[in-house]
């Protein structure tokens, strides 16, 4: 092949779908965020603030829209005045600083008395098909006392709490697609600015962020009158909003195998063009080299105080000296040079580094890559129907290609199945626990497919390999899920983790750092091996600032800034 004709091929599935891999990825130009804000901006979309009725102690509630081309949606906030007693991160919380919904529409007097009544309770209220999310929120309570009484005082509060935390207020979820009343993906998927993954959700955020800005002036100017002073522009762009997550979202990643799929396939897709380039001009290759500078300047302010994340931020800023190091000898105006970029990262720096190398060659290419976005979502339901007419053989032959490093494990080690998936009786979330430690086995949810398929390959060994699988299903119903997982693999080669979920060593944070860099966060600091807090829509414009020339690259600093 010429170097004219060289394609490279997309990664393979078998080194991309590994934990460690999955939970080196980040943040990159198909993250959701990223897509809503380039919409946004290219759209021109609208934005106001038709009700702030906050009180002095900061109980009240305030309405956000965003009009766009064709519809409106409405951020309905209501803030509280929670005790400290009863601030809490956990799912079992039942009050919180903050909740909100997305609100399809521009909201009534009616509808917003209605919502008063539900959505402070959350879990234990309902909404209509009127609501794309429910959301609530708890503030980062030093920084937030920090940032009040400095600003009430006419003064600005100390840049280094402000990059030490990064937020204000930190999200404990963002519902969405039909909980608790509210509506099914179905109502939005076929609307052309809902069609990436998440795009409700992300909207929701990016107003709460601007609710925050304004709560937090509201009450500096309630305490200190006219000596109060706003946040500066500035400093307020370094805010984002901070998110907790546990095992709830863990098993995502297990359950949507078509969907993840599409998520990790046209990323790949997206790099493989882009190695594909033939030559780069000296405009890409230079704001590929600015875009490593202000990569370092987030890095810096990357903070944890889990061993396992110090270590991989450690050796992070490492890999982008060497990498700063390498740009002078590399060639940029050779053939494909940024195929040959990722080959030397593959051979120089730690997963960190090569899937922060991957994310930013894409940075140059939007005419190239970002047109990918509209195959994000969720699609194909005919993966999910059994093709009973397919033969033994070859049910065979698809579990040993996405489960062979599975197939010799001993399962019966301690090694291989010390955990356990279950659903918590008190709030039917997901949970971990040690197998042999807790009387959890006979409430074990089907999320090692691993297992599974070494049980269901040795099955199917002792059948006649030219037999329906039909046939053998009707006797082991039991496999019926692996067999439809191993045919999804035909379509969705990125559906399955090359893993063991159970294995007494499992990280769940890096299934969680998977699905968290897609929807386009930073800054991941684990506090356990099952949950982990991050910072959303830090550095991007509020509302009124978004433009077509800040949309997309605010997600990296600028030195010195």
């Amino acid at each position: 092949m010429t170097p004219e004709q060289l394609h490279v091929p997309r990664r393979d599935p078998a080194t991309m779908m590994r934990l460690s891999r999955l939970g080196s990825l980040h943040q990159c130009r198909l993250s959701f965020m990223r897509i809503l804000t380039r919409r946004m901006a290219r759209e021109t979309w609208q934005f106001s603030r038709s009700l702030f009725d906050i009180d002095s102690n900061g109980v009240g509630r305030a309405v956000y829209t965003a009009q766009g081309p064709e519809r409106a949606y409405s951020l309905v906030a209501f803030a509280h005045d929670l005790p400290a007693d009863k601030r809490s991160d956990r799912v079992i919380a039942d009050a919180w600083d903050a909740t909100f919904t997305l609100f399809d529409g521009v909201p009534t007097g009616d509808d917003i008395e209605r919502l008063a009544e539900n959505v402070p309770l959350q879990e234990a209220g309902r909404v209509s098909q009127h609501e794309l999310s429910l959301s609530r929120a708890n503030r980062s309570v030093r920084l937030w006392t920090h940032v009040v009484e400095r600003l009430a005082s006419g003064r600005q509060p100390d840049r280094d709490q402000i990059d030490a935390v990064g937020y204000l207020m930190r999200t404990t979820a963002v519902y969405g697609s039909g909980k608790f009343g509210a509506a099914d993906r179905d109502v939005i998927a076929d609307r052309e600015e809902m069609q990436a993954p998440f795009q409700a959700e992300m909207l929701s955020v990016y107003l709460t962020r601007t609710f925050v800005r304004d709560l937090v002036n509201h009450m500096a100017a309630s305490l200190g009158g006219t000596r109060a002073v706003p946040l500066e522009p500035e400093i307020a762009r370094c805010l984002g909003i901070g998110n907790s997550t546990g095992l709830g979202m863990a098993p995502f990643i297990i359950n949507h195998p078509i969907l993840f799929n599409n998520w990790m396939m046209v990323r790949e897709e997206a790099i493989s063009r882009v190695r594909s380039v033939r030559h780069a001009s000296p405009e890409d290759a230079a704001h590929f080299r600015r875009l490593v500078e202000r990569s370092a300047v987030s890095v810096g302010r990357w903070r944890s105080e889990h061993p396992v994340q110090l270590e991989k931020v450690s050796r992070l800023k490492a890999d982008l000296q060497i990498l700063s190091q390498y740009l002078p000898d590399w060639n940029a105006t050779a053939d494909h040079p940024w195929n040959s970029l990722i080959e030397w990262s593959e051979r120089s720096l730690s997963e960190e580094g090569q899937e922060l190398v991957a994310s930013l060659i894409l940075e140059p290419y939007g005419a190239l890559v970002d047109g990918l976005a509209g195959c994000m979502a969720d699609g194909n339901p005919d993966a999910f129907r059994i093709d009973g007419s397919m033969s033994v053989r070859d049910v065979v032959a698809l579990l040993q290609e996405q489960f062979g490093w599975a197939l010799d494990l001993d399962w019966a080690d301690p090694a291989n199945c010390g955990r356990a998936w279950y659903v918590s009786e008190e709030k039917l979330e997901p949970r971990m626990g040690e197998r042999f430690e807790e009387p959890i086995a006979d409430y074990e949810q089907p999320l090692a497919p691993a297992r599974d398929a070494a049980a269901a390959f040795a099955a199917l060994e002792r059948c006649d390999p030219e037999e329906a699988v039909a046939k053998f299903l009707l006797r082991y119903p039991e496999h019926r899920h692996t067999v439809r997982r191993a045919q999804m693999g035909r379509v969705a080669p990125y559906g399955e983790i090359r893993d063991n979920t159970i294995s007494a060593s499992v990280m769940p944070i890096d299934m969680l750092r998977a699905k968290l860099s897609f929807f386009g966060a930073t800054h991941f600091d684990p506090r356990s091996d099952r949950w982990v807090r991050i910072c959303m829509y830090s550095g991007a414009p509020y509302p009124e600032d978004l433009t077509t020339a800040n949309a997309d690259l605010w997600v990296y600093p600028e030195p010195g800034g």
